[in-house]
Formats: C-alpha cells, structure tokens, sequence
C-alpha cells in the first residue's frame, strides 16, 4: 500500500494566525528547528469534533516551549480558538490534531535569540494506532537500545522533538524485529515508557505504573489513573524494576495516539490481556466521548 505524503494532502492548516491551503504551509531548509530539535508539539485527538482535554494540552504545548527557552506568541485561549477552527474546516468528527511551536530561519547556529517563533496546527483522520487482532491479543514489545534520560541531561520536562529522535530509532529497530514498539528503560534502569505511551502494570488487581520524574506524565496517563480510581483500582505510582514483569498479569500503554492499548508481551515476558484492561480501555473510550462540561471544554 502505498503512502499519500504528508506533504501532499488537502485541507488547511492553521499557520502563525490564520489557515491555509494545507500544501502551502512550508518551511525553508534552513529553519532552525530542524537543525537543532527545538520543536515543541502537542498530539491530541478530536472525538466527534471536539477536541479532548484540549486546554490541558495547550497549556503543556505553552510549558513546553518555555522550558526551551522561548515563548509561543499567541495564548493559551487563542491556540484554543485556532484548534477549533482547523478541525471545523477538517470536517469535524474523529481526528488527531498535531500542534507545534518551533524557531525559524532568522538565525542558524546553537544560539538563536532572535529566530522567530512560529507555531502551525494541523488535523487529519488517523484511527486506531493498531488493527483490532492486535489490540485482541495485546502487542508486542521489544527491549528498546536507548534509555531514557536523565532531568539533569536533558529537557524531559517538555513535549519536545528532540526528545523523541532516540525513541524512532528504538521503534524502527522493534518493527525490523516484528514488533510493534520499544519499551524503554530509564536512565537507572527502571521501567519508564514506551517510545511514544506510558506503561501500567497489572498485579493482583492492583494498578503500578512508573513514577513520571524523567519522562511525561501523559495527559492519556492522568486520564486513566482517575478512571481506575473511580472503579476502586488502587493505583501506586513508584519505581519498578524490569523483572517485576514477571510478577505481572496484564500490561496496557496509554498515550493519545495509542488510547489504552493491550500489551502481550515485552521481551522475554507474557501477559493476558485481562479484566482490568479490557475495562479501563472501554472506560477511556467512554470518557474522550462524553459532551463538555463547560464553556472551556468547547
């Protein structure tokens, strides 16, 4: 099957105020961002055409872009305003929406004070990460070749692009292996995510998931843990050792891309895909469809 380009699509994006013929919204060869990995992205998803926790996610999108340095020149209200226009005009309904602030080409070098900051958000149908077989068996996980790093060596506070390089090369390496992801380990050798989703544990009716010090604490993620809370699910939040998995009945990720997604195995280990997965996964595809609740959900 072949591939319709990114860069090659129809539709509009919204680009530094106002949208635009979707291939028109282009960049010079000599952005900065590309250069130096000074990107700051949001990934969201669009139910029934609106947009679920969006303001959370703008107001990371602005987080992010601060801890880099810079500061995105529209606020948190105006990026909801633009977000709501685009998946208007993308038709509504289900969609995943893609955000993203970077510097661009008035400077290139490590410094770049005066690039100007742009930002651009784009919408398109993307459904279900995996096909249902695999969300039926659970998916499979391969160790992944890069860790995560630490705070003090890195910016991993933020939802930044070049945070993310180690984790396509881990991703790329899995599939050549017939997996579907990594999981990635952190900087001690603790369980931390997989390339792109937080990680839960099932052990004896009880929710572990690692404690978010080096890597985001997902929106998806925060999401999830109130869900089980309000079922009872007792959820700890604590380091957890890679051979814990073997102590484990059931793994989920969660991520906006991936919603709640059944693992199978990881590595060496094997998992069911059991009870407290299939209900928190029904439970979160509930939730993202619930109607706002006020005037800020819109």
């Amino acid at each position: 099957m072949s591939l319709v380009p990114f860069d090659d699509r129809d539709g509009v994006i919204w680009f530094d105020g106002k949208l635009i013929p979707w291939r028109d919204a282009k960049l010079h060869v000599l952005t900065h961002a590309m250069h130096y990995a000074g990107g700051a992205f949001e990934g969201e998803r669009a139910y029934g055409g609106r947009v679920f926790k969006s303001r959370e996610h703008s107001e990371r999108l602005h987080k992010s872009a601060e801890i880099l340095g810079y500061t995105i020149p529209y606020s948190v209200d105006e990026i909801e305003k633009a977000k709501a226009e685009v998946v208007k005009a993308m038709g509504g309904g289900d969609l995943y929406v893609r955000a993203i602030a970077w510097r661009g080409s008035e400077q290139m070098g490590v410094a770049a004070q005066q690039a100007k900051i742009h930002l651009a958000i784009a919408a398109w149908a993307w459904p279900s990460y995996f096909s249902p077989e695999l969300l039926e068996k659970g998916i499979r996980l391969k160790w992944a070749i890069y860790r995560r790093p630490s705070p003090d060596t890195a910016p991993t506070a933020s939802k930044a692009s070049g945070l993310y390089q180690i984790c396509t090369i881990a991703k790329h390496d899995a599939e050549r292996e017939g997996y579907q992801d990594a999981m990635m380990l952190d900087y001690r050798g603790q369980l931390a995510e997989a390339t792109g989703a937080n990680v839960f544990l099932v052990q004896n009716g009880e929710l572990h998931t690692p404690t978010p010090d080096c890597f985001l604490n997902g929106i998806t993620r925060q999401t999830v843990i109130d869900l089980a809370r309000k079922r009872q699910i007792k959820v700890v939040e604590r380091a957890i050792m890679p051979d814990e998995l073997g102590k484990t009945q059931e793994v989920f990720l969660v991520g906006t891309a991936a919603e709640v997604t059944p693992v199978g195995q990881i590595g060496e280990y094997k998992f069911t895909v059991g009870s407290v997965t299939k209900q928190l996964r029904e439970d979160y595809l509930k939730e993202v469809r619930q109607p706002a609740t006020s005037a800020a959900a819109e």
